[in-house]
């Protein structure tokens, strides 16, 4: 029986686990099922054959948009293609078939790797340490709020309140509350921005912190940053960076020198790893600091030798925010997306993008109303209130687009603007494709006039016509039943 390797599933009415070693010698494999985890009857799957089988995902596949398929406008979400050649690298075997569990001499590589992605990002944003934990932008968020928590606690002050703008993303108030703080809301000015002196009444010693995205969610650059920021420290708070939107300003301004305290970043959006579907994402944050002893355990650190260790002693730290230390996969494309542009190349991404966005607002704002009509950043949000007026909502032109292989931008966010469509077309767009897209809209809001039934029964093309969204997101059925 020497080349039999015998696995015993665990019984969970005992608690026991048998796995032995496995052997270079092992011809075969049996599997020891333990009674209480067999099953009573066989499960109820279709019979099929593998050739069915593969065209039958083969085709679901190709009825999938993303945006290797086409045009991703979606705003705030810097829907961008990004760099096969940056999977490539995330997939080598050394990289891919590490564990976490693996010593720490075993894992050089790994370690130093994080470490100067660590670097990387403090010098791209004026922050002194960043942590690499955290699974996604809100999972950041809620990681600096846990640190500015942190901050107050040890200062004595017990303040309950975070200041967020009327245009903020919808994460932020959501977080807030997961963090136990409440969420006190800044009204937006005439031109967008946040008003200076609504948010000076609205502080006082039970602000926490201020959560702000610049440029903001309407793609605009707040130039009052620095008189916001010093007010807010004025009071005893902390100012929180939402860093969705810093695909707009890489290599040209750093939220340090804005006054921000603490950021988060969104791999998973600017630095190069396929956003959507829900995952996989990454949110570091990175801290002054003053603030670094709190971020959780561990971190990645070099000792006098340039040997690369994982550092749990931290006696001030929030703790452990993700099992491991983060998702190193994203880490991966990260690293390789920042060392193959250097910083000339990801400030050219920040330009690209903000000319994309200007000269497709610049086109639209003759068949879209534009609230706001000043220079935008890397995104720009219109309205469909005129096409209101002839009973065409902002929703109707977004399926509408769909015929058009686009897909639709964001719609109705931010909330502060009626019948909105926030775009954001990103660096990876050249003139050919923008050029369509302002087609298209055009020829939508032509027929908005001239054909307003054709928007209604929108999508025409797609493999599944238009949904009854509400009904879907209440009758949902995740199940596979004969």
């Amino acid at each position: 029986m020497k080349n039999r390797l015998i696995f015993q599933i665990p019984n969970l009415e005992k608690g026991k686990q048998i796995l032995p070693t496995p052997s270079k010698e092992i011809s075969s494999i049996e599997i020891n099922i333990p009674e209480n985890l067999k099953r009573i009857k066989s499960a109820r799957l279709p019979q099929i054959s593998e050739p069915l089988l593969i065209r039958h995902y083969n085709n679901l596949s190709k009825k999938n948009f993303g945006v290797d398929n086409g045009f991703y406008p979606l705003g705030s979400c810097t829907m961008k293609y990004n760099p096969k050649i940056n999977e490539v690298i995330s997939r080598l075997e050394n990289f891919a078939n590490i564990h976490p569990y693996q010593d720490g001499e075993d894992i050089q590589g790994a370690l130093q790797l994080m470490y100067e992605l660590d670097v990387l990002l403090c010098e791209i944003t004026g922050m002194d340490k960043f942590t690499l934990q955290p699974s996604a932008g809100a999972h950041g968020e809620l990681t600096g709020l846990f640190i500015i928590n942190a901050y107050h606690r040890e200062k004595g002050n017990k303040r309950k309140n975070i200041i967020i703008p009327d245009s903020a993303h919808g994460t932020n108030p959501a977080s807030v509350t997961m963090a136990g703080y409440n969420t006190v809301t800044v009204d937006s000015d005439e031109k967008g921005k946040v008003d200076i002196k609504k948010l000076s009444k609205l502080l006082d010693e039970n602000t926490a912190g201020l959560m702000l995205t610049n440029p903001n969610t309407l793609g605009l650059f707040d130039e009052n940053i620095l008189k916001i920021s010093e007010r807010v420290h004025d009071a005893g708070g902390l100012v929180y960076y939402d860093g969705a939107n810093l695909n707009a300003i890489m290599g040209i301004a750093k939220p340090r020198d804005m006054g921000f305290d603490i950021v988060h970043l969104n791999l998973h959006k600017t630095f190069s790893t396929p956003h959507g579907g829900g995952g996989p994402g990454s949110g570091p944050i990175g801290v002054k600091k003053e603030l670094s002893k709190f971020l959780p355990v561990p971190t990645v650190e070099v000792n006098g030798e340039g040997r690369y260790y994982l550092d749990y002693d931290k006696k001030d730290s929030i703790g452990k925010v993700k099992a491991f230390y983060g998702n190193f996969n994203v880490l991966i494309k990260a690293y390789s997306y920042i060392l193959s542009l250097g910083a000339q190349g990801l400030k050219r991404v920040s330009q690209l993008a903000v000319l994309n966005a200007n000269y497709l607002k610049k086109h639209l704002n003759k068949y879209y109303y534009l609230p706001y009509p000043e220079i935008c950043m890397h995104e720009f949000v219109i309205s469909a209130i005129w096409q209101k007026e002839k009973g065409i909502r902002a929703l109707d032109i977004a399926k509408r687009l769909m015929d058009f292989g686009f897909h639709p931008p964001t719609i109705y966010f931010p909330l502060i603007v009626k019948e909105a469509l926030m775009i954001e077309p990103t660096e990876t767009e050249n003139k050919e494709t923008l050029d369509m897209f302002i087609k298209a809209m055009k020829q939508i809001a032509e027929e908005a006039d001239e054909n307003p039934e054709i928007l209604k029964s929108a999508p025409h093309k797609t493999p599944v016509k238009r949904l009854d969204e509400v009904k879907a997101a209440k009758d949902l059925i995740l199940k596979y039943d004969l």
